[in-house]
């Protein structure tokens, strides 16, 4: 028996204990008291209606007010003699089956009753085990007495309570039972839910199957719900940490090379070995790791940067875009073409400085990986939404893995050709600026090309 199953046996039969104490208490104590007060109220109806009745109704219906409400009654001619009078009524008692070892009407009783004061007494008859309850009116010149007798219930309360304790006992074993059977379809969920939970905290993602139709089964789906979100979640930190350690390493590398050259044109110089061109290749060294520190500063900043709204000119900003990129495309002899006759309205809600990092992300790693001289941007509007494409010819090469390259720390290839992503820092930007957006944003990998692509919400008509 598991721990549940005996804190729940044990408060049971705590509580069937303090029953059983307060029923004992309550029958021993208090039922005697109040089987005489409602005896003493019942018989104070019943002469308060006599009250009401004429004195010869009243004599003529003695026997059926007897038969009727359970009662004795007997009458007599009021005299001055107190002894004479308590012999008679004893006698009339006796007539009647009631025999008195004490009983006595008092002086003090007949002067009451001669005020028109209904007297009440009772009168203990300890050799009898009984009481009799009376109550003495006068009417007309009668002493009219209504009484009933009431056996003590001393005796016949031990006598139950004593059968109450087996009564008691045997339920008790049945609760105990019952509550074992009761509490072995609740500890067995539990207990399934307890293990896969501990098989969770191990990083063992486990489920639990339990039909139940209550509670406990909505317990086990929020539990197997939790064990799929935490693997996920696990799976999702996992890769994060093997890309991170991938860019480490790429890192890492990237910067031994510059560093390596910084350090030996440092010495060149110091040795007066300058030719003069140590101090350009120093300079063009320390630029490109002010280059990576500033990408990955950038993308810090993006994750907590604010973003300003503002409604703009999608079409113009792609054009003063395209032309920071016109002397160097001309140089590469790379074409860019932009389709833009389905743009009718090219006005959009978006943080225009954000936007211009995205474009510029996007066409710079379309005019460096290009391997056929030929870039394609189109620009349309689609479900008040402004939908902007960039295509470029690449090398699809077997090890890529393309669900990746939105990552942070992903390279796409480990013999660090840096194709499309680079260190993977230019799509990440992309990546958490259109989210902020709240942008539909993706790519398609056609032969031999790969097609990026994203929307932003189209400006009100009024604007």
């Amino acid at each position: 028996m598991n721990r549940l199953n005996k804190k729940f046996i044990l408060r049971i039969t705590l509580v069937f204990f303090i029953t059983f104490i307060f029923t004992w208490i309550m029958n021993t104590y208090f039922l005697p008291k109040y089987h005489l007060y409602q005896k003493k109220n019942a018989l104070a109806v019943l002469t308060e209606q006599f009250e009401t009745m004429d004195t010869d109704q009243l004599l003529q219906h003695v026997e059926d007010l007897e038969n009727k409400h359970g009662v004795t009654i007997v009458y007599t001619s009021m005299t001055e003699n107190n002894n004479s009078l308590n012999t008679m009524i004893l006698d009339k008692l006796n007539k009647k089956g009631i025999t008195l070892s004490k009983f006595w009407i008092t002086d003090e009783s007949i002067s009451k009753l001669n005020e028109q004061i209904i007297v009440r007494k009772i009168y203990y008859q300890e050799k009898l085990k009984s009481s009799f309850l009376a109550t003495f009116m006068k009417k007309d010149d009668l002493l009219i007495v209504v009484g009933e007798s009431i056996s003590h219930s001393i005796d016949t309360l031990k006598i139950v309570n004593q059968f109450n304790v087996y009564i008691y006992a045997g339920q008790l074993l049945l609760l105990i039972v019952l509550s074992g059977l009761f509490t072995k379809h609740i500890v067995q969920p539990l207990a399934k839910i307890q293990e896969a939970a501990e098989k969770i905290s191990n990083l063992s993602f486990t489920r639990v199957h339990i039909q139940t139709d209550d509670e406990i089964e909505s317990l086990a789906r929020s539990i197997n719900q939790m064990s799929d979100k935490l693997e996920h979640a696990h799976q999702a930190l996992e890769d994060k940490n093997h890309n991170l350690r991938e860019f480490i390493a790429n890192i890492s590398h990237e910067l031994k090379t510059p560093l390596a050259l910084i350090k030996a044109y440092s010495s060149g110089i110091k040795d007066g070995m300058d030719d003069g061109t140590y101090l350009d290749v120093i300079q063009q060294q320390t630029d490109d790791i002010s280059r990576w520190v500033n990408k990955l500063l950038e993308l810090s900043k993006l994750q907590t940067d604010s973003y300003t709204i503002s409604t703009f000119d999608f079409r113009l900003l792609l054009q003063d875009t395209l032309q920071k990129y016109r002397i160097s495309t001309q140089q590469q002899d790379i074409t860019i073409s932009v389709h833009d006759r389905l743009l009718t309205d090219p006005w959009v809600q978006a943080d225009k400085q954000k936007i211009d990092m995205v474009l510029n992300n996007f066409i710079s790693n379309a005019i460096k990986y290009t391997n056929d001289r030929l870039i394609q941007i189109s620009m349309e509007n689609k479900n008040n939404q402004v939908l902007f494409t960039i295509t470029n010819g690449v090398e699809i090469g077997d090890s890529l893995q393309w669900e990746n390259i939105w990552e942070p720390f992903y390279v796409l290839e480990s013999s660090r050709s840096k194709l499309l992503s680079g260190t993977g820092l230019g799509l990440s930007i992309v990546r958490t600026i259109l989210q902020k957006h709240d942008s539909k944003f993706g790519f398609h990998v056609h032969t031999r090309e790969v097609e990026f692509y994203f929307s932003l919400p189209a400006a009100p008509p009024d604007n």
